[in-house]
């Protein structure tokens, strides 16, 4: 039997179809309350610490990223709506 491993995506490869076309820093500030550079630094899982440990998303946090871009795309379905 074959054992198939699942590489899990990181969190700037799942959004790269939109990462240009996005306010990050609007994101960052708006649904976390953090800087631009905060939410960069997590997107790309930097080592900030230079421990060999990328700076990721936590659980939560990816929930809480998961509902800013819901509320993003709800709103810019209302808006397209109007028109």
């Amino acid at each position: 039997m074959e054992t198939v491993q699942k590489v899990k995506k990181s969190t700037m490869e799942i959004v790269k179809d939109i990462a240009l076309d996005i306010s990050w820093q609007q994101i960052a500030k708006r649904y976390f309350g953090k800087s631009s550079s905060w939410l960069y630094s997590k997107l790309h899982e930097r080592d900030l610490n230079k421990t060999g440990t990328p700076f990721k998303f936590t659980e939560s946090e990816q929930e809480q990223l998961k509902g800013a871009l819901c509320d993003l795309a709800n709103r810019i379905r209302r808006v397209a709506d109007e028109l």
